[in-house]
């Protein structure tokens, strides 16, 4: 048995074509959006910082290479080099 024109059809194509048309139309007007709060901003930074400052090592070793030179030197121990160390070490305690 073939069926060779089946009556209705075409209009249910219209129909659904038109709702697809619409629904497209409709999503591309409307969009998502977020609010965060000032306290989760907050904690969002210290929970960075606190990465980073967990990463970043706690002796550079550069640094303490230098003045393992440094030291090593019979010219660089002085009287103005170590006082002028002493005047920093009290500064940055705060005497």
């Amino acid at each position: 048995m073939m069926i060779d024109k089946i009556s209705g059809v075409q209009a249910l194509n219209q129909l659904q074509s038109t709702k697809r048309s619409n629904n497209v139309a409709s999503s591309q007007t409307t969009s998502d959006e977020i609010s965060v709060s000032d306290e989760a901003k907050a904690m969002a930074e210290t929970l960075y910082l606190n990465k980073v400052a967990d990463e970043t090592p706690d002796v550079r070793a550069d640094l303490v290479e230098k003045i393992k030179l440094k030291i090593q030197d019979p010219n660089y121990l002085n009287e103005a080099t170590i006082a002028a160390t002493a005047d920093r070490i009290l500064s940055a305690y705060g005497l």
